[in-house]
C-alpha cells in the first residue's frame, strides 16, 4: 500500500504531529508491532548504562519539547 503525505511541503511541526498520530495507533496495540532482534541488544546496553551511572533518563515530553524546539 503507497500512502501519498506531501512531506516536502509540511513544516517540522506538522510532521512531528504526523509521527505522534502514528505513534499513538501504534501504542494502541503493542503487541502487534514487533521488536526487532537489536532492540533487546540496544535495551541492554541502556540498562547497563544507567545503572553504572553514566547515562540519564529524559522523559517522552521533555524529548518532545526539545524537538520541538528544534523545528520552531
Amino acid at each position: 500500500m503507497a500512502i501519498n503525505i506531501p512531506l516536502e511541503s509540511m513544516t517540522v511541526a506538522e510532521k512531528l504531529e504526523a509521527l505522534e498520530s502514528i505513534w499513538t495507533h501504534l501504542c494502541q496495540t503493542p503487541a502487534q508491532v514487533p521488536s526487532p532482534e537489536w532492540h533487546a541488544e540496544v535495551l541492554a546496553e541502556r540498562r547497563q548504562r544507567l545503572e553504572a551511572g553514566s547515562a540519564t533518563l529524559t522523559s517522552w515530553q521533555e524529548a518532545k519539547k526539545g524537538l520541538q524546539e528544534l523545528g520552531a
